[in-house]
């Protein structure tokens, strides 16, 4: 069995936890994720199985997620969710969503974001949350990040309903504290549900507890091309193919771009190829014989 399970991950559960359920299910141990989801979280959660495990990285580094965010303005945390003990409690203003609306203005884009103390990225060889946890604060150096939309769907005080569309790496709990902060009552993240990743979206996800067994994985599975779906095509001769699988470069005089998944002549994917000067060169070797 290859392929992706678009997941959709139910709250409570780690996103590590739901791939090993998988594993339990389905009675095999290449199983990852793409883009992990807080506990609290719910929604889109991409799982790889078999030979599309290797494919993971390009559904996690080259995709935009999109989110639906419930902030709640008035009351900040220690974690910047609602996981977190409550720090500071601030009388909401009198805001219009007009007021609201023109605030977000300032974070779509291209921004530098500061990431929340309670967060999986190392310092020192420590993760945050576990400097957090001792009670140790350290100076987070922001990070590049991009809001591609940034909507208000609704605002019922004091909470405000968001529809986000942002890059990889990008902190939503971060985001809720600093429009908080920029309407001058502070917030936290109340709830949030990931609606898509890329290509494979919500509408389409399967609630975790209808895989119960693999002839329920099979009806779902995503065939492992999906995660480069985007990348142009070549389709390569049997020649090719074994020059490829070999770890030969090749030369493809029509090919204009920087990289490309290869297909056999039967549609199989074979390989991801990436560009070196005139010729080129496996980045992966695909072999669906292996499990």
């Amino acid at each position: 069995m290859h392929g992706f399970l678009n997941i959709d991950k139910p709250a409570g559960m780690t996103s590590h936890d739901v791939v090993a359920r998988l594993r339990r299910v389905l009675g095999r141990r290449r199983i990852g994720h793409a883009g992990t989801l807080d506990p609290a979280a719910t929604g889109v959660l991409v799982v790889g199985i078999g030979q599309a495990t290797r494919l993971i990285e390009f559904v996690q580094d080259a995709t935009t997620k999109r989110y639906l965010a419930e902030v709640r303005l008035g009351v900040s945390t220690t974690t910047d969710d609602a996981e977190g003990e409550v720090i500071r409690h601030v009388p909401v203003p009198a805001l219009a969503d007009e007021d609201i609306a023109a605030s977000l203005a300032a974070f779509r884009g291209v921004l530098m974001q500061g990431p929340p103390m309670y967060a999986a990225l190392h310092h020192e060889g420590r993760r945050l949350h576990e400097l957090a946890r001792a009670g140790v604060i350290v100076e987070r150096t922001p990070r590049r990040v991009t809001i591609e939309r940034l909507d208000l769907l609704a605002y019922d005080p004091p909470r405000i309903m968001l529809d986000i569309v942002c890059s990889k790496g990008t902190y939503i709990r971060s985001l809720a504290r600093d429009i908080g902060a920029a309407l001058e009552c502070g917030g936290h993240l109340q709830a949030l549900r990931r609606t898509a990743v890329g290509a494979f979206t919500i509408e389409a996800a399967v609630p975790l507890a209808q895989i119960e067994n693999p002839a329920a994985a099979a009806a779902w599975l995503i065939e492992p091309v999906q995660a480069v779906a985007d990348w142009p095509l070549v389709t390569l001769d049997a020649a090719l193919v074994a020059l490829v699988r070999n770890g030969r470069p090749v030369a493809l005089a029509a090919a204009t771009h920087d990289r490309l998944r290869a297909h056999a002549e039967d549609g199989t994917l074979v390989a991801l190829l990436q560009r070196d000067g005139e010729v080129w060169r496996s980045l992966k070797v695909l072999n669906w014989s292996e499990s």
